[in-house]
């Protein structure tokens, strides 16, 4: 047996009388690490350390932040195969998926060294120098402070320790405690080892990064609740991050959350590209839903098309589903979560199972088998369970009467993350008020293709109107997360030896900036 204990800045420790275990959900049984949870007083001890360190951090230059950052991707490769075995063995995902989890998870802290500080940089320095009426005002953007970071189930590497809440919170200059997934605590005692020990290298102040194990309705709340910690960043479900942000905006001093509480993704099928293309959407919606053993936050999971001659494509779709298979998911609580919610929508008048996929391999358990559902466009209008994510292998497929209807089903959606729409070059123009309807229930708008796959860029969003994230105005993945997590300040006839780098005449950053609203790299004369 292994004892993994708190890492708390630059220390370690181990109070707690609470005990838990890392859990293999392909072997159904425990594997060797045990971890203790939390106490009171180290949740406290790393706010304080999070706050003394964020007076020295939030001043590093973005050189400083920057080779802090890259020496993060270096020491998390430095963990080589055991890392990569460690995950397996928590998570049940395959060797190949985490090996490319990691690679992205590096990517996004070399993304925080080259382009959040970049961009952070480009964006402060908004000047406008004084005249014999006006006052001199230069204006740029300073971190918020301590930010708590709750770990994924479904992403132990790139939406966990060291994913993007925490690059993008690092680079602009906010310390960071995780509240570790209970899911796959050994994968983050491992990265988080790795950011201390980067953090050390750097010469970052202690207290600039922790780890916390514990449960998140006591050990989470009491990080969300603590006075020192300024933001907070969730990827998990609509009750967990709900719960957050009410405990949040309750403090005296009101709080950010930044919760990614998932979505069921909707795809639109237009007629005549189900009458061109329909057995090669069916085949790609059936990978879509069922890929990550559909355990994704951009898994589609309602399918609306035309009644009208439908009937082909529903027994394409069926035949198509029915080839996928299924596999092992994250834990015990996820994959009952799944069973349950499958169940429930089942027992809704009018509902059916139309497929199942391939359920040779199952392994036990924690094995899920990919369902299809079925209903008419009248069920599902009254049934609003039916529009709520399941999180897993598992769609609903719906017929509609006529383009009104499909309209009016639009216009009554929640916030999602993504909806899809498939049609011809003619089609898209004849529902462009379709588009226009979705543009405002999404953050990331797909034509033609399929949601599964979020790429790290300056283009990206991921996010999305309400309940899909708490804050529609934000994305969690590309440059632009960086925006969480700071806040603008303005100074006003400030002494240049009393300016921020960034602001004073002489650009010795060489960087640019917006000099009475146009931009330029020159000295300010």
């Amino acid at each position: 047996m292994k004892q993994e204990q708190q890492i708390i800045g630059f220390d370690i420790s181990g109070d707690g009388d609470e005990t838990f275990y890392s859990y293999n959900p392909i072997k159904q049984s425990n594997n060797e690490y045990q971890f203790h949870k939390a106490t009171l007083e180290e949740v406290n001890l790393a706010a304080e350390k999070a706050a003394q360190a964020f007076q020295h951090y939030y001043k590093k230059s973005g050189a400083e932040k920057a080779l802090f950052l890259e020496t993060i991707a270096e020491e998390i490769m430095n963990t080589g195969d055991e890392l990569v075995t460690i995950c397996c063995s928590e998570t049940g995902l395959p060797k190949s998926r985490i090996e490319g989890e990691r690679g992205r998870t590096v990517n996004v802290c070399c993304i925080g060294k080259r382009r959040f500080l970049g961009r952070c940089k480009d964006r402060n320095g908004y000047t406008r120098p004084s005249t014999r009426t006006k006052p001199d005002l230069r204006f740029m953007f300073i971190a918020l402070g301590p930010v708590v970071v709750f770990g994924a189930s479904n992403f132990p590497l790139a939406f966990s320790v060291a994913g993007g809440d925490t690059a993008s919170a690092l680079a602009a200059g906010c310390p960071v405690i995780v509240k570790a997934h209970s899911s796959h605590p050994a994968t983050s005692a491992m990265v988080g080892k790795a950011i201390q020990t980067a953090a050390r290298k750097t010469g970052m102040p202690d207290g600039v990064f922790s780890v916390l194990f514990g449960d998140g309705t006591k050990t989470g709340m009491q990080l969300v609740k603590h006075p020192q910690v300024k933001a907070v960043g969730f990827t998990g479900s609509y009750k967990g991050g709900k719960a957050l942000y009410d405990a949040a905006v309750s403090r005296p001093v009101p709080i950010p959350v930044y919760a990614e509480m998932g979505s069921s993704n909707p795809v639109f099928i237009l007629p005549q590209a189900m009458k061109e293309r329909g057995a090669a959407i069916a085949a790609a919606y059936s990978g879509s839903v069922t890929l990550g053993v559909g355990q994704f936050c951009t898994n589609p999971g309602i399918l609306f098309y035309p009644k009208n001659d439908g009937n082909d494509f529903r027994s394409t779709l069926k035949q198509e589903f029915e080839k996928t298979t299924g596999g092992v998911m994250l834990g015990p609580p996820i994959f009952n979560s799944y069973k349950q919610g499958v169940s429930e929508h089942l027992g809704i008048s009018g509902v059916e199972q139309l497929a199942a996929g391939n359920s040779t391999t199952n392994n036990g358990e924690n094995f899920a088998t990919p369902v299809l559902l079925s209903a008419n466009s009248e069920t599902f209008s009254k049934s609003p369970l039916l529009s709520e994510e399941i999180f897993g292998p598992a769609s609903i497929a719906v017929t509609t009467n006529s383009k009104n209807e499909m309209m009016d089903i639009a216009k009554n959606l929640s916030g999602h993350l993504t909806a899809t729409v498939h049609g011809t070059d003619a089609e898209l123009i004849e529902y462009k008020d379709l588009i226009d309807i979705l543009e405002q229930k999404v953050g990331r708008l797909v034509i033609n293709g399929f949601p599964t796959g979020v790429e790290v860029c300056s283009a990206m969003v991921h996010g999305g109107p309400f309940p899909s994230t708490s804050d529609s105005k934000t994305t969690s993945v590309g440059t632009a997360a960086i925006y969480r997590f700071i806040r603008p300040v303005c100074y006003q006839n400030m002494p240049q030896s009393l300016l921020p780098p960034e602001l004073k005449d002489k650009n010795t950053l060489s960087i640019y900036r917006l000099i009475n609203g146009e931009r330029s790299n020159k000295d300010i004369i």
